[in-house]
């Protein structure tokens, strides 16, 4: 078996700094799992089912099956980890004030299984200061955000958010 990573996040929605990074982990690993967090408590725009269905979509291109998966998982990350027989998790950080957040998920991770590494991945420079809280607030006012996401997440988001 080679090695396999785990890309987890809420992906509500997902956008192009997202993408890249699943690209560029692909390079790195012999199969990626990206894992949707279904949440409810963080109150998504979208359900867990319809943003499943966004990345499917929105990732195509890449191959699903042998090489790329997604799936849906609640619980403890390093759980879905154990499951998954994955050796490390791919975490994106755009910025300093990412990393402190995602340092002290890498330490707890590691402490709850300490063969499981944590690898951050820059997305490309034009996509650091993309997120998907800004995405959703810039086109609840109507703006397009069609640059930033894959055009089945724009569409999905003009529907959800009407122009005014």
């Amino acid at each position: 078996m080679g090695k396999r990573a785990v890309y987890p996040g809420m992906f509500d929605p997902i956008h192009n700094g997202h993408l890249d990074v699943i690209r560029r982990s692909l390079l790195i690993f012999d199969e990626v799992v990206v894992a949707v967090v279904a949440n409810p408590s963080k109150a998504p725009l979208f359900s867990t089912r319809e943003r499943l269905e966004l990345i499917d979509e929105a990732t195509a291109n890449l191959g699903h099956g042998s090489r790329f998966r997604i799936v849906g998982f609640d619980g403890l990350l390093i759980d879905l980890v154990a499951r998954e027989r994955a050796d490390c998790i791919v975490r994106g950080i755009r910025a300093v004030s990412d990393f402190e957040y995602e340092f002290q998920m890498a330490l707890m991770n590691r402490k709850l299984r300490s063969t499981v590494e944590t690898v951050f991945l820059m997305p490309d420079e034009k996509y650091t200061y993309v997120s998907s809280r800004l995405i959703k607030e810039v086109a609840s006012f109507g703006a397009s955000v069609a640059e930033m996401v894959p055009p089945v997440v724009d569409k999905r988001l003009r529907e959800k958010f009407p122009p005014r």
